[in-house]
């Protein structure tokens, strides 16, 4: 990434990565006590993924923003569309954990457009 953004964005996208670690592990600990099989390797998550591919020909910091906030935003989306799954089979502490989720994923959203206005 390259430009006079540089270090406050390479600061917010860690911290970014370190909530969507947290949230990860959250939701891989929910699914092991429902019963089932936490299939974290980066093969699955990439086979399963529902956001568009980052690309990687991108460098100045305003696209890699741009790139961010709308990955965000279809996460965030997805997120929504758990807690509403969760709710619909009566299970409120899974919904609870999607819930906090998507707090963090529309709070990062807001940080990251701040920097395009």
């Amino acid at each position: 990434m390259k430009g006079p953004n540089f270090i406050a964005l390479h600061k917010l996208f860690d911290e970014i990565v370190d909530a969507a670690e947290e949230a990860m592990d959250l939701i891989a600990e929910r699914v092991v006590q429902l019963g089932g099989t936490a299939e974290g390797t980066i093969q699955v998550a990439t086979r399963r993924s529902t956001l568009r591919e980052y690309g990687l020909d991108i460098s100045a910091d305003r696209d890699h923003v741009e790139a961010l906030s709308s990955a965000l935003a279809a996460f965030g989306k997805g997120v929504r569309q758990a807690i509403d799954q969760a709710d619909e089979l009566g299970d409120k502490d899974t919904a609870d954990i999607f819930t906090e989720i998507s707090r963090d994923a529309d709070k990062y959203l807001w940080f990251v457009e701040a920097h395009l206005g």
